[in-house]
């Protein structure tokens, strides 16, 4: 059996970047076959966030916060969730959707590993391409 190495990356996207565009944009960049979120802190201008059982995206415009960040990230095709607070604390999240400024700053750190590939296809348990993990 092959032993994991694990391996960390962390950068920073500035203002008016794209949050979604950003990670994917490092992912590729890295070759990133089978990672996760390991912390994201930093604030959005604007968002644009799919809520549970939706078929369309919500999007709004103000300064929110990022409160939490999580997923895993593959070249193969990743699954993100956000959640975002306002400036009374009101907090809503969901699945991330291309449309998120980054209004300060995006500190994200990302760990991956080169024993598994994460892709993404239907298997039938779902309609949707579901995450499928294949040791190498």
């Amino acid at each position: 059996m092959k032993q994991e190495n694990i391996s960390t990356h962390a950068f920073r996207l500035k203002p008016g970047e794209d949050l979604k565009e950003g990670i994917e944009k490092h992912i590729k960049e890295k070759n990133i076959k089978a990672g996760w979120i390991a912390t994201c802190v930093g604030s959005l201008t604007d968002y644009a966030i799919r809520f549970a059982n939706m078929p369309d995206g919500n999007t709004g415009q103000g300064h929110f916060e990022i409160v939490n960040l999580v997923g895993t990230v593959s070249i193969n095709g990743s699954h993100l969730h956000l959640s975002i607070s306002d400036s009374t604390g009101k907090t809503i999240g969901g699945h991330l959707m291309p449309g998120c400024k980054i209004y300060t700053t995006a500190e994200i750190v990302i760990q991956y590993s080169d024993k598994y590939e994460f892709i993404r296809e239907k298997d039938g348990t779902t309609p949707w391409e579901e995450l499928q993990i294949k040791e190498k």
